[in-house]
């Protein structure tokens, strides 16, 4: 069964000054990068008078989509929003898959790979889809892609390389690189070593008789003939072959630099190791008689330990790794924060991402501004409730009941926040249900209760007769006080080292969240027993 494509993007907005509706011009004094970038956007259709702005995100659907193209794309969306509010023109994302590219090698993770590897170079929409579920297996990943971004809600145009090169809509722009090939060349020959230099052309003609895409020397460039001339380097063979049509595509530098122009491109992001691809297909663009887009470049990701992270290595966290444990819109909060500086990507950074999520979407609800992230995830605004118990509060409630499921957490939230449930807060149900899968897979193997020195001892039990006498209904302030007041009474170096003994000895783990709140979630009783547990270990020196 074909996925339904969606109407791909057959011209650039028209020329025209629309009449600007809504619009918000303050917002261009916003410090927020979607703002910031959303600038750049404007002056540069105030530059060109188009009523319009086109946006780009591009893949390369030899994998599968990934979570770096979440980022991409989900970044892109709001640039695009932020530009919709501030000007009031109309707006366009097309997501432009290179399909048309050669196979280099057979994917590790893909069926019947032996099949595959009869067909290396042929483009993608070219080759039998191993999966058996599309007529190629360009087909195949581009539904994968477009499924993809649908369960987001991605607001986006689907194209095809394939079908734009095939059905003309590249062919003027072609002609025009012809026109130009030496000069084109001239951009790219000094950024390659002497044996491709010698080779190298902007057109890579597909072979009429094997399908392949060929990288071989162009004899003859003739535009006015349509019409590229080379020899198969095997045959010996002499080829001539039509520049449009679909019967030729362009190498990847000068693909990109194609698309900007025949398109009319005005935004699109890239990663770091990307600024000199961008800088030469903009220079390419610039020939063809066009205008490169406005552009944000990216940092990259890193794993824990600070190294690149390589698909090789398996050192990366995959998107249904982080939405296994975790909502969308944390990846979204972790995507919005500071994307011109490197972070690590690994599952320790999920808890924080979910809370910072959960404090911005409360933030948005009492002032919809667009400094806050929420606001840009959101498109303004939000009636999700939200949660009134933090992720990392109940990460730390599965912890100490050993949870199993979401249910055995509800009797403690039902206390803690009366009239609170999984109908009237859906996140906080979703949160539940991550906690127990988090707490199981990375939580629990972990776990390692320690026993109280001699000086945490005595502030132990301290701090359990004060809980004895403290009135039941004492709320987490209330008790975070007292936390304070029994660790200002003992030899504690820092109250740091008595809330990590608080950590440590009693649910077993490093760090969490403000303790006061998480005995409020739990209950005093049942704080009381941990502590009573925690003293009947033997000290530590």
């Amino acid at each position: 069964m074909h996925l339904k494509q969606r109407p791909a993007l057959t011209a650039p907005l028209p020329p025209a000054i629309c009449p600007i509706m809504n619009a918000d011009p303050s917002l261009r004094t916003v410090k927020a990068w979607p703002f910031e970038e959303a600038a750049k956007v404007e002056d540069r259709l105030k530059a060109s008078g188009k009523g319009g702005a086109l946006f780009e995100t591009g893949y390369g659907p030899s994998g599968l989509p990934h979570i770096g193209t979440f980022g991409e794309v989900a970044r892109t969306t709001w640039v695009r929003r932020a530009f919709e509010r501030m000007t009031g023109l109309p707006a366009r994302l097309i997501a432009f898959s290179d399909d048309m590219d050669g196979l280099r090698k057979v994917p590790d993770n893909v069926p019947n790979r032996e099949m595959l590897a009869g067909y290396l170079g042929r483009p993608l929409t070219a080759i039998p889809d191993p999966f058996g579920t599309h007529d190629s297996f360009g087909e195949h990943n581009n539904a994968r892609l477009q499924a993809f971004l649908d369960t987001f809600g991605f607001d986006y145009e689907f194209a095809s390389s394939t079908d734009y090169y095939r059905s003309g809509r590249f062919d003027a722009a072609l002609l025009r690189m012809a026109e130009r090939h030496e000069e084109v060349r001239g951009v790219i020959l000094p950024t390659l070593g002497p044996d491709r230099r010698a080779t190298y052309s902007p057109f890579l003609p597909i072979h009429p008789e094997t399908g392949i895409v060929m990288q071989v020397p162009m004899e003859e460039v003739r535009p006015a003939e349509d019409l590229l001339v080379w020899t198969d380097p095997d045959t010996g063979k002499r080829h001539g072959t039509r520049i449009t049509g679909g019967h030729c595509k362009a190498q990847w530098k000068a693909d990109w630099a194609l698309r900007w122009y025949a398109l009319g491109v005005d935004y699109e992001m890239s990663g770091k190791d990307l600024i000199d691809s961008v800088r030469l297909s903009g220079q390419i663009c610039r020939i063809l008689g066009g205008q490169p887009p406005a552009g944000f470049t990216y940092e990259l990701f890193l794993d824990e330990h600070g190294g690149k992270i390589s698909k090789s290595k398996g050192n990366g966290l995959t998107i249904d790794e982080w939405l296994r444990y975790a909502p969308p819109e944390s990846l979204a909060q972790f995507m919005y924060g500071q994307p011109q500086r490197a972070k690590r990507l690994f599952f320790d950074v999920i808890p924080r991402a979910v809370d910072d999520y959960l404090t911005n979407l409360e933030k948005l609800k009492a002032a919809p501004e667009g400094t806050n992230p929420a606001w840009h995830i959101h498109n303004g605004s939000s009636n999700d409730p939200g949660s009134p118990i933090a992720f990392a509060m109940l990460l730390n409630l599965a912890s100490v009941v050993n949870a199993e499921g979401p249910e055995i957490l509800w009797g403690f939230i039902g206390r803690y926040a009366p009239g609170v449930t999984a109908e009237s807060h859906p996140m906080l149900a979703r949160l539940a249900g991550y906690a127990v899968a988090y707490y199981r897979d990375f939580v629990a193997p972990q776990k390692r209760h320690r026993a109280p020195s001699a000086v945490e001892r005595g502030a132990l039990e301290d701090l359990l007769a004060a809980l004895r006498a403290l009135p039941a209904e004492s709320d987490a302030e209330a008790i975070q006080t007292l936390l304070y007041e029994v660790g200002k009474r003992h030899e504690f170096a820092n109250l740091r080292d008595w809330f990590s003994c608080l950590y440590q000895v009693l649910l077993g783990q490093q760090e969490g969240p403000r303790f006061g709140g998480f005995v409020a979630l739990y209950g005093i009783p049942g704080t009381i027993g941990l502590i009573e547990s925690a003293l009947a270990r033997e000290a530590t020196a």
